[in-house]
């Protein structure tokens, strides 16, 4: 199987990594699979056409991180935080030209000022399961989030709920909009793309 097409039946090692951390980790691995490619185009559509630097969070075994660099992002301007450090392991070995960090990304504005390119950043990518986890550790994600995007920019989000997978009184405390812009029916389970952005600013 392919990373980018779900539908073929024999797995790749990066695959049953990810599987396998799926299994130890199910609520903090979002998926029982990576993402497809119908999602992947979803999400890459989402990038600001002038992005040149970019964040990813909870890369996996990194198919988006190759999309991104297939969409044009250089290498030394993505930053890839992954919290798994077998996924991590991974993808430090498949892509050694990109910055991929063991870390969390509630210390995301350490992480960017440390390796980032710059104080600011064009965009932030994630397959982070937001869905599942408290809502002290969205709201600490989410601010360090948008403490490292630029102004006009956004969070890109995928998620298997058609609701944004973040509560409508957490999004108002943090003066935070979100959008659904996308739908993936083909992706393995079904995903929706959001895209979070300042009410104000």
């Amino acid at each position: 199987m392919n990373e980018h097409d779900i539908g073929v039946r024999t797995a790749t090692p990066a695959a049953w990594t990810f599987f396998r951390q799926w299994l130890r980790h199910p609520l903090s691995t979002a998926s029982v699979t990576p993402s497809g490619r119908q999602l992947t185009r979803a999400m890459m559509r989402q990038l600001p056409a002038d992005a040149r630097c970019v964040v990813e969070l909870g890369a996996g075994t990194g198919v988006f991180t190759r999309a991104l660099l297939e969409h044009g992002i250089a290498p030394g301007q993505l930053v890839v935080v992954e919290l798994n450090a077998e996924l991590h392991a991974l993808l430090s070995r498949q892509l050694p030209r990109v910055a991929v960090v063991h870390g969390d990304a509630r210390d995301l504005r350490d992480i960017v000022a440390r390796v980032g390119c710059g104080t600011t950043v064009d965009a932030v990518v994630s397959g982070l399961g937001l869905l599942a986890m408290p809502r002290a550790v969205q709201q600490q994600i989410l601010t360090a989030v948008f403490d490292v995007l630029g102004p006009g920019r956004s969070l890109i989000q995928f998620t298997y709920s058609p609701a944004p997978p973040v509560a409508t009184g957490l999004l108002q405390e943090l003066d935070l909009r979100a959008e659904r812009v996308a739908f993936a029916p083909l992706n393995l389970p079904p995903a929706f793309v959001f895209k979070f952005s300042r009410c104000h600013g």
